[in-house]
């Protein structure tokens, strides 16, 4: 009987690698509204500076947004930011005002200027926030491996081992993970972490992952019916397990195997251990 658990509590907190730099903002509609927001913001502040005092750098004020956009909002509004900063200070505050049109070659070069300046600012702020979310995925990623370590150790029991293998793998990937224990055709456990739990056809995808000793990706002929990649756990002794990861096809980590196995190897040797202690005789 297949035995299906939640969560158990566990040591790790998973938190979305982009969080922190892009806050509430998740949809591509919404970061640019919010780099047209601060667009309009900065030429506001620009007007007010310019009605109380004439200041030669004043296309300055339009950098700060572009940059701002850059680190938390991504690339394609920092652009936008760019081409707007630009555009806004033809318009507002280059003669003729309130007018696209130059007369003066200067001015075209101020505006020319501007761009450039808001395209190597938005180039140079986007590439920090992607070394910033990196960074914090790797202390992520770090963290959550540490903390399975120390926990399914300390587990006494397989249903808690695997419960904790497959909350591990979300809050390593932040994907809805599954592992099972498999002995010969039958799932004899399954823990299930996230919101997706496998179907028959994943289940059998699964099986076929550990009968072959190899990787099954979902989405991929023969497993087109999968949302689950599998991973074969062989242990030495103790039962044998399958860990699955529900990817989003458009978000599928380019070399996700490495983390895999190293939770793989942890598992297999804890399995191992507890079948041990299962066969031994009792003291």
């Amino acid at each position: 009987m297949v035995d299906i658990e939640s969560k158990l509590p566990l040591d790790i907190a998973p938190a979305s690698d982009t969080d922190s730099l892009q806050g509430p903002i998740a949809s591509p509609v919404m970061r640019y509204l919010a780099a047209i927001a601060m667009i309009a913001l900065a030429t506001v502040v620009a007007i007010g500076v310019d009605s109380k005092i004439a200041i030669p750098n004043l296309s300055l004020v339009f950098v700060v947004p572009v940059i701002i956009a850059g680190v938390s909002l991504g690339l394609g509004p920092a652009l936008c930011s760019a081409i707007l900063g630009a555009l806004a200070f033809n318009f507002f505050f280059i003669d003729p005002r309130y007018s696209l049109a130059v007369d003066d070659v200067a001015n075209i070069w101020a505006i020319g200027l501007l761009f450039v300046v808001g395209l190597i600012a938005s180039g140079v702020a986007f590439t920090s926030g992607r070394r910033a979310i990196e960074a914090a995925s790797l202390r992520r990623q770090a963290t959550a491996l540490q903390n399975y370590s120390r926990d399914v150790v300390a587990a006494d029991d397989t249903n808690a081992i695997v419960s904790i293998a497959s909350q591990a793998l979300e809050a390593i990937f932040q994907v809805p993970a599954v592992v099972m224990l498999v002995t010969g055709d039958r799932v004899v456990s399954l823990k299930a972490a996230g919101d997706v739990e496998p179907q028959e056809a994943e289940l059998n995808a699964a099986r076929s992952s550990l009968s072959t000793g190899t990787v099954q990706r979902g989405e991929v002929y023969p497993n087109l019916a999968s949302r689950f990649d599998f991973w074969p756990v062989k242990t030495a002794g103790g039962p044998n397990a399958v860990i699955g990861l529900a990817f989003d096809p458009d978000e599928r980590p380019s070399a996700p195997d490495t983390l895999v196995n190293i939770v793989a190897s942890v598992l297999a040797l804890v399995l191992d251990r507890q079948h041990a202690r299962a066969g031994s005789p009792a003291e």
